[in-house]
């Protein structure tokens, strides 16, 4: 539980189109009306230098890094936004809701694009060294969030176009993520309503002590 006066760390994960960006709204709507400070960010990207980083990584043609390069460019941003973004923000008692962190690299390039865990854990320990205070994996049928994503459009399209097997393969690896680490993690049921996902959200924090 956190102290009225302390930084919280909650981040979004689940696989493209599951309707992160919605819910982080939501519940940083939630964190103001209970009179918390609320920063709103998202990864790759959430600082200038991790934003210019991002356009290399979301858009372009599927291949055009390889699985290693990519996790040195994820970190790279990674790193900037918690010296810019993340850190200050905690430091300064507030709310800070990230859609992805590394939960996303661990499922992303370790599970779906094979490099090694250990190889993705030893970045983040040596370079971040920050985990969340809880992460919500949002759990949804691929099939459902590929055509979300396709109704929504853009340019950010880069991992979608992996394919079918390689979102279904990324929702494995995300609950599996949630189930080794349920003190952290809390799986939630993003299918359907809006609403109703909002409030499942909503019920999951409140019962970690970080809403009232």
């Amino acid at each position: 539980m956190s102290g009225a006066g302390a930084g919280v760390f909650i981040t979004l994960e689940g696989v493209d189109g599951a309707g992160k960006t919605t819910q982080l709204r939501r519940l940083a709507a939630a964190f103001a009306a209970a009179g918390r400070a609320v920063i709103e960010t998202r990864e790759p990207g959430g600082s200038p230098g991790a934003e210019t980083i991002r356009r290399l990584l979301v858009e372009g043609e599927p291949g055009r890094w390889s699985a290693e390069t990519e996790l040195l460019l994820f970190t790279a941003a990674r790193r900037d936004h918690l010296e810019r973004t993340v850190a200050p923000a905690l430091a300064a008692g507030a709310v800070v809701l990230c859609d992805r962190f590394v939960d996303s690299t661990r499922a992303y390039q370790a599970a779906g694009r094979g490099v090694a865990r250990r190889m993705v854990d030893d970045l983040h320990a040596a370079f971040i060294a920050r985990d969340p205070d809880l992460t919500l994996v949002l759990d949804v049928d691929p099939a459902e969030a590929l055509a979300r994503g396709a109704a929504r459009g853009g340019g950010e399209a880069r991992f979608e176009g992996f394919g079918l097997s390689f979102q279904q393969g990324l929702r494995a690896a995300f609950r599996a993520i949630a189930e080794a680490d349920p003190d952290r993690c809390a799986l939630i049921d993003a299918a359907g309503d809006p609403e109703a996902v909002a409030a499942r959200i909503r019920a999951a924090v409140a019962d970690r002590g970080f809403l009232p």
